[in-house]
């Protein structure tokens, strides 16, 4: 186009703002993609929260699946007069220093437990008449699952999460007397533990316990 003599050129409308409108479509992509990427980011950094009664039901379900065992019981000079009270033992044997005896299992006791080292005798050998720290061990025919409980102090630790919690010994089928042998001091009925646990597939899975 032409005027007073002079060329004047209009570029196209497609041509001024094609490249603008281009350009704002482009951020616009870019911009809904790294929202998208943020998002998805975040997602992947939102675990599942691991319950009390999540991870303590991890735990019980490892004890579940293990073989149940019988319990050790600590026998001392007071749980060896209980068991003569329960007829578990008679003493068959006394030495001539009169702290050393043979103490026979009775039918009653064979039915409740059996001897850590074998056998149907116990061999009482304390150091001395005064030597109340002797003990001999013996197992319950009952055999259990360890039972977990009070589960606390869920935490993150390197690589998934961790909580401490009880272990204890489960009584069922011990007989009362043997149960009460196993109350005297001496005996460990419970110990404090602690679980780690893992994310596998976007789950909580139990890792190992300490």
């Amino acid at each position: 186009m032409e005027k007073n003599g002079q060329s004047s050129y209009f570029e196209p409308f497609y041509a001024v703002y094609g490249g603008k409108v281009k350009n704002a479509v482009k951020m616009s992509v870019f911009g809904a993609l790294a929202f998208l990427g943020a998002g998805l980011l975040l997602t992947g950094c939102n675990k599942p929260e691991l319950t009390q009664a999540n991870a303590l039901a991890l735990i019980q379900a490892k004890y579940d699946q293990t073989p149940p065992v019988g319990a050790n019981i600590a026998v001392d000079d007071l749980g060896m007069r209980q068991g003569v009270t329960a007829k578990y033992w008679n003493r068959t044997t006394v030495y001539p220093n009169r702290f050393w005896a043979d103490f026979t299992l009775t039918p009653e006791g064979k039915k409740a437990f059996k001897l850590q080292k074998g056998g149907d005798v116990i061999q009482w050998r304390p150091e001395n008449a005064d030597d109340k720290g002797y003990s001999i061990v013996v197992v319950t025919v009952a055999a259990n699952h360890l039972k977990a409980r009070d589960i606390k102090n869920i935490q993150d630790e390197a690589g998934g999460k961790g909580a401490d919690f009880t272990e204890s010994i489960v009584w069922d089928g011990v007989p009362g007397p043997l149960q009460d042998i196993a109350h005297n001091p001496g005996n460990k009925l419970s110990a404090k533990r602690h679980a780690e646990f893992v994310l596998d597939g976007g789950a909580w899975k139990l890792q190992a316990i300490n």
